[in-house]
């Protein structure tokens, strides 16, 4: 049980968590990669290699450190947490496992003249707390998802019933149940998880659903990454007929209901769970901006379906930002999405509900310009591709 006592203890260590918490949570994945392979699928190897993923723990292990006698601070954080692990099927006989590693590394990190026997029972009281907290929200999860219509816990197979190649590097798997059954519902901006086996080793992937729930099938739209082993195994391996096996569709980016203009912000395959949201939302009679960057024509995918939807709904305005020029590419403007482009296109009442996602230097420098131009910041969402991070004020 966490005792006062060890509150105190573990809120000491904020100040060595500010310094050095990256390389305590490398280190950390250093061990239990190495010697729990059983939970090498639920991380993604390129973000353990670029950093990503150790940054995001560090700074979550120091949120929690920070708040630890007021978990209600944390705020979205620990839904956020909840919702990933759900879609890579996180399950309570993993937290032993993150546990030891832990404590381990903060013993080797930090050395015996700080990592005392008093700080480590300490953060073990501490850690318990928090595997309690996320193994409960958890199991919740779980169950709704296997109670509601169409629902099912852990893997389930779908069959590729169409495969649509949307542009230069981008192909859309449509996905249909292989028992037959029905379909679950989702929320606009949600992503499944999806289960392979690659060369005999297991490896598990979130992919966002980039059409609204029908309640037949699933699509999701993949981009073909630079030396990407799965989103290159899904490109040239999979096709239609072919079974793939889905977690149940999880996450907290979502539409939520408002009658407020909405903006729609996306850049490269971040279009995909913003095209979802556009389809759910167009009918509504919401005022709508739908705005797109991409390199070039080539590799902007459903150009032509966004613009089925703005025609069909007149109060949705569409502007594509490209940035080389190709002859006859549709583009309102070519080159970056500067913050004159955004302020012209954004509406001109400020008091809009704005979803953005895209690669992380675009998000930073769109935060920083709709803070700017006056957009309430708690109307303001985004989503990151992997691991969390900060885009800074």
């Amino acid at each position: 049980m966490l005792s006062n006592e060890h509150i105190a203890i573990v809120k000491a260590t904020v100040p060595l968590l500010e310094s050095g918490g990256e390389a305590l949570t490398t280190h950390f994945y250093r061990l239990m990669l190495s010697e729990y392979p059983q939970v090498r699928p639920l991380f993604n190897q390129a973000h353990q290699a670029s950093g990503d993923q150790p940054r995001a723990l560090a700074n979550g292990v120091l949120m929690y450190a920070r708040h630890i006698d007021r978990l209600q601070e944390l705020g979205p954080l620990v839904g956020q947490i909840v919702q990933k692990h759900v879609s890579l099927q996180i399950l309570p006989e993993h937290y032993p496992i993150v546990g030891s590693c832990l404590l381990r590394a903060i013993s080797e990190v930090l050395g015996a003249e700080v990592a005392t026997d008093e700080v480590i029972f300490a953060w073990g009281a501490a850690y318990g707390q928090l595997a309690d907290l996320l193994m409960s929200a958890e199991e919740e999860v779980y169950a709704t998802t296997e109670r509601a219509l169409g629902g099912w816990r852990g893997g389930r197979l779908f069959r590729v019933a169409r495969r649509v190649r949307e542009s230069e590097e981008i192909v859309s798997f449509h996905l249909q149940p292989a028992d037959g059954g029905a379909v679950l519902d989702f929320i606009p901006g949600q992503y499944i998880g999806l289960r392979l086996q690659l060369e005999g080793e297991e490896v598990r992937r979130n992919y966002s659903l980039s059409a609204a729930a029908n309640g037949r099938e699933y699509r999701i739209s993949v981009k073909r990454e630079p030396g990407g082993r799965v989103s290159s195994h899904l490109h040239d391996r999979v096709g239609e007929g072919d079974e793939l096996e889905l977690f149940a569709p999880a996450g907290d980016f979502v539409l939520d209901r408002s009658n407020k203009p909405l903006v729609l912000i996306s850049a490269g395959v971040g279009i995909t769970p913003l095209l979802a949201m556009l389809e759910a939302a167009a009918p509504s009679g919401r005022p709508i901006r739908f705005i797109h960057c991409a390199r070039h024509a080539g590799v902007q995918a459903f150009a032509s379906r966004v613009d089925e939807l703005v025609a069909a709904h007149p109060q949705v305005r569409r502007f594509y930002c490209l940035e080389d020029q190709r002859p006859n590419d549709g583009a309102d403007a070519h080159g970056r999405l500067t913050a004159e482009r955004l302020k012209s296109w954004l509406p001109a009442e400020r008091d809009a509900d704005v979803y953005f996602l895209g690669p992380k230097p675009f998000m930073a420098a769109l935060k920083r310009n709709l803070h700017d131009l006056g957009v309430p910041p708690a109307q303001i969402r985004y989503e990151f591709f992997g691991p969390a991070a900060a885009l800074g004020d």
